[in-house]
């Protein structure tokens, strides 16, 4: 039985704009829109910089640049020689979200682009090294983006997916096609997992993050 009545529309749009995005980040939307590109929400992003805040990270893996909306996001939660890797298959996104880094004020070294698919890229990245890495992709991917964070992540690091709830269909058993089921998959192998500590946030569209445990080997 649940503890807590369900949320209203009222309360989630609260919590939604609860921490306000500024004209750089309306602007980075507006070329999102333009290019058929749907970023993080308003609350989503805001989790994002918390997460980043709270490692106090110096290196993150972005997969799904878009225009920089969730980039810009993560930059700010970051340290201040903090380094973003963020990976778009659409060097076109990756030129718009330059320029939404650029007007906010980021020097260019604290962002490294690459062009490429994430399943490509990923596995040229160094293991361990990263505090956080944040998949917003190919939403059929999901489980092999998981392998690969769990590989690039330092003991303690965090791993984001968005979409987690998609567009509603991860609840409701009846929807089957492949990217739902896909998700729907990626939270039972996390919940499942012994090396991690989930949590499934209902911002946005749904945000799924799990910590990876620190093993006595590593410590």
């Amino acid at each position: 039985m649940p503890t807590t009545t369900p949320i209203k529309p009222a309360s989630w749009s609260y919590a939604e704009s609860f921490v306000a995005e500024d004209e750089i980040l309306a602007a980075a939307r507006s070329r999102a829109e333009e290019v058929g590109v749907t970023p993080i929400g308003s609350g989503g992003g805001a989790a994002l910089r918390f997460l980043a805040s709270v490692l106090d990270a110096r290196a993150v893996v972005e997969i799904g640049t878009g225009t920089g909306v969730s980039g810009l996001w993560l930059l700010r939660g970051m340290r201040a020689d903090g380094v973003l890797t963020t990976v778009d298959i659409e060097a076109e996104h990756q030129r718009l979200a330059k320029e939404t880094f650029t007007e906010a004020g980021i020097p260019p070294n604290r962002a490294r682009t690459i062009a490429g698919a994430g399943l490509d890229v990923l596995p040229r990245l160094t293991d361990g090294h990263y505090d956080l890495v944040f998949c917003d992709g190919d939403k059929r991917e999901y489980a092999a983006y998981l392998k690969e964070a769990l590989r690039l992540l330092r003991p303690g690091g965090v791993v984001v997916f968005d979409n987690a709830l998609w567009h509603d269909r991860v609840a409701d058993p009846a929807q089957r096609d492949e990217e739902t089921v896909t998700i729907r998959d990626l939270g039972r192998a996390i919940l499942e997992h012994d090396a991690l500590v989930p949590v499934l946030l209902p911002v946005g569209d749904g945000l799924l993050a799990a910590k990876k445990e620190w093993a006595p080997e590593e410590a």
